[in-house]
């Protein structure tokens, strides 16, 4: 039987070759197990989390994690993804970090879990602002936007944001906000539809949305 928790621990403990392998080995057994492998690598980045709060780990360990993911979820992104119909169209999103935050550690690996779920995910980077996004909603009648901030004063930028997409008459787009300062009180003061603690809840709550 597969050890998830090894997989955890190698992903936690930046243990790169051994967690490669651990996710290659789910893939040549037909990828069955790909959810829980990807559980187990967001639970080490989790861990990875607590640490850095710890100092036990530095920003360079956070950088260096953050490709970790993404490798992880290259790897198993077509066993993600194949329990959706093939022939299915993509719902459009939008994802981005927020005006004034340069930081897109979290933002890339939810852009590459979002992918692996069937959205076609338009990345327009980070420091965005509101106008870039309205326009950009417009222009491809998105329903679903994304929003990352890092920085205590990405709070702001998310409101400007939500904000701007009802002054442009966007009552309908639904706003997914995450990062470090974002919980359920910031959420309600942004104007938000929702707020995530992890990559896995983003995709949860969007897949939701697009379903309706």
């Amino acid at each position: 039987m597969f050890d998830f928790d090894k997989l955890v621990d190698t992903m936690s403990d930046l243990e790169e070759d051994a967690m490669l392998e651990m996710l290659r080995e789910v893939m040549a057994e037909g990828g069955a197990d790909a959810p829980k492998a990807m559980e187990a690598c967001q639970k080490g980045m989790d861990r990875i989390g607590k640490l850095f709060e710890e100092g036990e780990y530095f920003v360079g360990d956070l950088i260096y994690a953050g490709e970790l993911m993404t490798e992880a979820v290259d790897i198993l992104k077509e066993a993600l993804v194949s329990g959706s119909d093939s022939g299915e169209v993509k719902t459009k999103m939008v994802i981005c970090t927020v005006k004034d935050d340069l930081h897109d550690i979290g933002k890339n690996i939810v852009k590459a879990m979002l992918e692996a779920s069937g959205f076609d995910v338009i990345d327009l980077g980070i420091d965005v602002a509101p106008e870039k996004i309205v326009e950009t909603v417009k222009a491809n009648d998105i329903k679903i936007v994304a929003l990352s901030g890092v920085l205590t004063l990405a709070i702001d930028s998310m409101i400007a944001t939500v904000e701007a997409l009802k002054a442009a008459g966007l009552d309908d787009v639904k706003v997914i906000v995450g990062g470090n300062p974002v919980n359920a009180e910031a959420c309600a003061r942004i104007g938000a539809d929702e707020w995530a603690y992890s990559p896995q809840k983003t995709v949860q709550v969007c897949k939701s949305w697009a379903a309706v």
